[in-house]
């Protein structure tokens, strides 16, 4: 308890130095197990009751892992170990949830070894005479047309299941689809308030790698900057999700359409002055990940500012921002909320894109997705999932601008993390309102 304690109050500080804020492993490690319980006892009873199951069976093999597993196992366990089965049941009248392990071995603090091999014989039979004592009336197992994350279970161990029940359990065999996402979905009342740190760690780090100590205009490519910042992540003894992109729009280059901009960003440009550059970036702490999308401009000989014009495309990207997050509220899905704010930002005579989705335990996160770059007219499956409260979501999106000093449109690409509280979304850490500039101070003339 004594490490959650001291994560809190240094959380409640504003950062100075990002190494000073990373914790050593094994302090990670009690912050994460302590967050497991606390996710079980005060976030998984409301959505169970929420969803109408009352026996979750979540089943992996050791390698081969339900994502939903991973995220119930202690901070020691890299991987299921064997077969491991975690049964999940709410009795009801708001008694607590009883946690078992049909495994060789407890799982963390939380799941009760419940299957003994010399004592109970085979493992499948152990389980359902679990299930037949506890006689619930749904039964979850996690397979979705839908949701990646939410379809952990293989086809063999779905039949091996299925075989081991009573006929009269077979019929109670539910997806667990909307259970699943809620889990992953839904934020713990620490989470919520250590997310505000990662955030912070993700943007000094981004900021860092967008100064004249990185980046030698002439000299300096955009991958270089790229592998500066997993080199960085690495000496912070952090991890990124994806491998960083930074890619680059100027004056003299020809348009490209959307999907030629993402086959691009990865391509090895020389920083030159007069670039506008972009980076898209993500770390993973405490098993919770960010994903960021900001800007930075080269400045040329004689140039103290951004040009006014790339400051209005700008702009144009935060008022985008705030016509989208004003769409968001309880129970829309994510297709109405797309279709609403690409709507309000045309008549504001803005060019919006918007491709937002959750994040949490993953990057793309499960839950309402609002939008993708290439399926603007809304999602199907994702799109219409309900949006809920205490979820987070990358506010990913542009705002295409005519830029008249470059005689071409230019597209401001912008990535923030945001909390729903179930009334307000904020941003977790702010957001960019400003681009960068490249050397960040000019020396006196």
């Amino acid at each position: 308890m004594r490490f959650l304690i001291l994560l809190i109050s240094i959380f409640t500080f504003e950062a100075v130095n990002s190494e000073a804020l990373v914790l050593p492993m094994r302090e990670r490690a009690e912050v994460i197990d302590q967050i497991i319980d606390e996710r079980i006892a005060t976030v998984l009873p409301g959505i169970m009751r929420r969803t109408g199951i009352d026996m979750w069976v979540i089943i992996s093999r050791e390698y081969n892992e339900d994502p939903v597993l991973k995220t119930f196992l202690p901070s020691t366990w890299q991987t299921a170990r064997r077969r491991t089965i975690l049964l999940i049941y709410d009795p009801g009248e708001d008694q607590p949830l009883e946690t078992l392990a049909v495994a060789r071995y407890a799982v963390g603090n939380t799941f009760i070894k419940a299957w003994d091999k010399e004592l109970h014989g085979d493992q499948w039979k152990r389980l359902a005479e679990l299930v037949e004592e506890r006689d619930p009336n749904k039964i979850g197992i996690n397979y979705s047309d839908t949701f990646a994350l939410a379809d952990g279970v293989t086809h063999t161990e779905y039949d091996l299941f299925i075989k081991s029940l009573k006929e009269k359990y077979r019929n109670k065999v539910v997806s667990a689809e909307n259970l699943a996402v809620g889990w992953l979905e839904t934020r713990s009342e620490t989470e919520i308030m250590i997310y505000q740190q990662i955030c912070r760690i993700a943007h000094e780090i981004l900021a860092s790698g967008l100064t004249d100590e990185v980046i030698q205009p002439g000299i300096t490519t955009t991958n270089d900057v790229a592998w500066w910042y997993r080199d960085r992540i690495r000496e912070l003894k952090l991890t990124a999700w994806f491998h960083p992109s930074v890619s680059l729009q100027r004056a003299s280059s020809p348009n490209m359409d959307a999907k030629a901009s993402i086959l691009a960003r990865h391509d090895d440009n020389i920083i030159i002055p007069g670039d506008l550059l972009h980076v898209d970036f993500g770390i993973t702490y405490l098993r919770l990940n960010t994903d960021t999308q900001q800007h930075a401009y080269v400045l040329k000989t004689g140039e103290d500012n951004i040009p006014e014009d790339l400051r209005i495309a700008m702009n144009n990207g935060n008022r985008l921002q705030d016509i989208l997050t004003d769409e968001i509220s309880v129970g829309r899905t994510g297709n109405e909320v797309l279709a609403s704010a690409l709507a309000k930002a045309k008549d504001e005579g803005i060019t919006p894109s918007i491709y937002t989705h959750p994040i949490g335990f993953h990057g793309h996160g499960a839950g309402s997705t609002i939008g993708m770059w290439d399926q603007q007219g809304g999602v199907s499956g994702g799109g219409d999932y309900p949006i809920y409260p205490n979820t987070a979501y990358s506010i990913e999106l542009y705002a295409e601008t005519y830029v008249p000093s470059w005689s071409k449109p230019v597209r401001i690409k912008l990535e923030e993390d945001a909390m729903f509280d179930g009334e307000d979304i904020y941003y977790i850490d702010g957001r960019q309102k400003e681009i960068f500039l490249i050397p960040r101070e000019v020396p006196l003339q």
